[in-house]
């Protein structure tokens, strides 16, 4: 899910850009008010930490591609909002969810960590993490990703054409769990799965994914927005539907003793997921 252009972000979208927001805020509020200088002190240095941490970790992290910078930026100047706005049934799309560059280059980083050769990917959007990770992919590799909407799979396609690594994209537009029922009837299996679609059907996918051996023995699953804006470990008052799916999802992966995981806090969550035994 979903992305930056350039430094920052359009608005906050991840637990750590909420929490910048709302010390810049508090620190706003302080200094209007009659607060001990101490304080004040504390509160400047917490935003300073904060505040610091997605920049430096951009900086310092492999630059993308031309290719995939030009991706973003061809995302970032689309009015989603217009494009859809008669679309009542149709899933918001907005420039957010891109993965942009840190996850991007993650998802690179185990493509080559794996040496996976078949990629599934679970939700594609305007295809930068698809990108990503089809640059990593030996030149015989190839990668399948699933897009319920038309218009942004062909968007996709553009951009693909775009790069010399696009030729590795097979784009499925399809309703995720239809496509994904296609290859399980084809016995088809993959090394990396990356899971980043409807919130309220990743426990289906998940199952989906097992059950019909989707992925191989030795095979790595990857599942984005994991944290989900912080709300997963918010009470569950405070959770939006897609925020209690995040957290029906966490809880069923953690409780399945056919895999373990590990939820790593890079953008707005990924978890890693193996098969044991």
């Amino acid at each position: 899910m979903t992305s930056v252009v350039g430094k920052e972000m359009a608005r906050p979208i991840t637990p750590h850009s909420i929490l910048v927001a709302e010390l810049q805020k508090t620190l706003k509020l302080a200094q209007e008010s009659d607060v001990p200088a101490e304080i004040l002190d504390s509160l400047r240095q917490g935003v300073q930490l904060a505040a610091g941490l997605d920049p430096y970790l951009d900086e310092y992290t492999t630059p993308e591609s031309s290719a995939l910078k030009a991706l973003a930026q061809k995302t970032s100047q689309e009015d989603w909002g217009k494009r859809f706005s008669d679309r009542a049934t149709v899933l918001q799309l907005e420039q957010e969810m891109l993965s942009g560059h840190l996850e991007g280059q993650t998802l690179k980083m185990f493509v080559h960590l794996t040496k996976a050769k078949r990629i599934l990917e679970v939700g594609m959007f305007t295809g930068y993490s698809a990108l990503a990770m089809a640059e990593a992919l030996p030149s015989d590799g190839v990668l399948i990703a699933c897009e319920v909407d038309t218009y942004v799979a062909e968007f996709a396609q553009n951009c693909f054409s775009e790069s010399p690594d696009g030729k590795k994209i097979i784009v499925e537009v399809a309703p995720a769990l239809e496509t994904l029922h296609k290859l399980a009837a084809r016995k088809e299996s993959f090394d990396l799965i990356f899971i980043d679609a409807d919130k309220k059907e990743y426990v289906e996918y998940f199952q989906l994914i097992l059950q019909h051996d989707l992925i191989t023995s030795e095979g790595l699953i990857c599942v984005d927005n994991t944290l989900l804006q912080g709300q997963v470990y918010l009470p569950p008052e405070q959770r939006t539907a897609n925020g209690e799916a995040i957290a029906q999802f966490n809880a069923v992966v953690a409780a399945d003793p056919r895999v373990e995981q590990v939820l790593l806090p890079i953008r707005d969550g990924v978890t890693l997921i193996r098969r044991v035994g």
